[in-house]
């Protein structure tokens, strides 16, 4: 294994100071690092807390800022925070009119995030991301699985919150966002978790992993390599056909990259699947093409589709300042 790391144990941790310290107008590392928050706090506005395995990078702790999350909760690579941390988190940030939490679906982020919700009590409320199409559930969720949506959603109900819209309503814009965004990813390389320092699976040198999860687990089938015009002819027809009825008008593209595909790749995945909405009579007015939500140096990509109309265009098209996501000021 080669990484650029001193002690595998001491990763997230030195990770984060560095973090911190890169983006110190924006975001302030909280006490013993248990979390990320804004450097500066607005009262009287719901505050957004995320979090889950660090791994993921920019994910969550990159969007922590204007326009975003409050506050994010970084577990050890691939592992849920620990209630504590949300607790500590939501008290840092609580400006007030309410807390929001926005989890992935996987089972010891939904755990922890409802244990932490009933230490804080009243006034919190949680948005569950499920966009994964690939599978019904794995060794890590209860259904589906959150993955690469979970930024949409982050994005558009952080833009709402700036605006001073209550808890209630907040809570049911990120739910109708979760319900009409949807994705599938796929992998030609496997991760290596530092602390485990082997590659989380084994692939053949002509093989990937279709519907790959965002921490290696397994995905709809191991298949043979294949151009990328046919593997996003799949994964766009899997996620158009579960929108169902809802696919139809205009949408927001994420092409994101698990870490280890080059921008070259990712455009050119892009290129196909913007072609191929079209046909299907799907229009898309905005796009994200990158590395937003990633799997360590995974090489794979996944596609996120989402249904958008007037509002979540506007809201999308908020400012935004964060360390990984930044436009409009």
């Amino acid at each position: 294994m080669k990484k650029f790391v001193n002690n595998p144990k001491m990763v997230v941790e030195e990770s984060l100071a560095g973090f911190a310290a890169a983006h110190a107008e924006l975001v302030v590392l909280g006490e013993e690092g248990k979390f990320v928050r804004r450097a500066r706090r607005t009262r009287g506005k719901v505050a957004l807390v995320s979090g889950g395995g660090s791994g993921h990078e920019p994910l969550h702790i990159g969007f922590v800022g204007v326009g975003m999350l409050d506050a994010a909760c970084p577990g050890q690579v691939f592992t849920s925070p620990t209630p504590d941390q949300m607790v500590a988190a939501a008290r840092a940030v609580d400006a007030g009119a309410g807390l929001l939490f926005i989890v992935k679906n996987y089972e010891g982020d939904v755990m922890n995030f409802e244990m932490a919700a009933e230490m804080i009590g009243e006034g919190v409320m949680t948005v569950t991301t499920d966009d994964d199409v690939a599978v019904e559930s794995s060794t890590y969720s209860t259904g589906r699985r959150g993955v690469a949506g979970t930024l949409i959603v982050e994005k558009i109900v952080g833009a709402a919150a700036e605006q001073g819209r209550d808890l209630i309503s907040l809570k049911t814009l990120g739910d109708r966002v979760n319900g009409q965004t949807r994705s599938m990813g796929v992998a030609l390389t496997s991760c290596t978790v530092p602390a485990a320092g082997r590659p989380t699976f084994q692939l053949g040198d002509d093989e990937m992993e279709m519907g790959v999860g965002i921490h290696g687990e397994p995905g709809r089938r191991r298949v043979k390599v294949a151009p990328a015009d046919a593997l996003v002819e799949e994964m766009v027809s899997a996620i158009v056909r579960d929108l169902g009825g809802r696919a139809t008008g205009e949408a927001a593209l994420l092409v994101n990259g698990f870490g280890g595909t080059p921008a070259l790749e990712l455009y050119l995945i892009y290129h196909a699947a913007n072609r191929l909405l079209a046909k299907r009579g799907i229009m898309v007015t905005r796009s994200l093409v990158g590395s937003y939500v990633t799997s360590l140096e995974m090489a794979g990509i996944s596609l996120t589709i989402s249904m958008f109309d007037d509002e979540l265009r506007q809201l999308w098209d908020a400012p935004v300042h964060t360390p990984a996501l930044r436009w409009g000021r």
